[in-house]
């Protein structure tokens, strides 16, 4: 998943063209009109694991991509947002729910799809629950009855099985690790 190319500037509307701009040292979206660079980076995605007790609360997606299958609340962080603030709208967006965050989980970069993900471990305020306008369903599920073969993401699925290793021994760590 690559993003299309950069065709007219944003500043005057013009084509534009990729070159090495000087000084720097990738190809980038110039205007030949304006002079102007259009730089690409990756989207963040903010997201939480809402836990009550030994287990995590999982949605299942209502809209593409992978409409039909389970993940974490998690989206788009939006401009003036902070990650913790973006993961806890996401969650009431998508889950319903209300969580209290115990920290920065996992950072994941996904290198296909150009995102980084920042997952945060949460805890559900209170056993309440209710599927958003981008869910089908949300659920608690312990880590023996997770869906895995339905799992939408594999961000998500190894945010999961990290996780439930650290549930298992007793301490939460921070984890950053790649998908290629």
């Amino acid at each position: 998943m690559h993003n299309p190319p950069i065709r007219h500037c944003t500043a005057c509307g013009s084509p534009v063209i990729y070159r090495v701009p000087e000084g720097d040292s990738r190809p980038r979206a110039v205007c030949p009109a304006c002079g102007h660079i259009q730089y690409e980076n990756p989207r963040n995605i903010v997201g939480v694991i809402p836990a009550w007790g030994q287990q995590v609360l999982l949605c299942k997606r209502a809209i593409e991509p992978r409409y039909g299958l389970w993940t974490l609340p998690a989206g788009f962080m939006e401009i003036g947002e902070s990650t913790e603030v973006g993961a806890l709208r996401e969650t009431r967006e998508e889950a319903g729910a209300e969580v209290a965050l115990k920290g920065l989980y996992a950072v994941i970069n996904v290198l296909p799809a150009n995102q980084v993900y920042f997952f945060y471990r949460g805890q559900l305020t209170q056993p309440q629950w209710q599927a958003g306008e981008e869910s089908l369903d949300v659920q608690l599920f312990h880590e023996a009855d997770i869906p895995w073969e339905q799992i939408a993401f594999r961000s998500v699925a190894q945010t999961l099985r990290r996780y439930f290793a650290d549930l298992r021994a007793g301490h939460f760590q921070i984890h950053t690790f790649d998908i290629a």
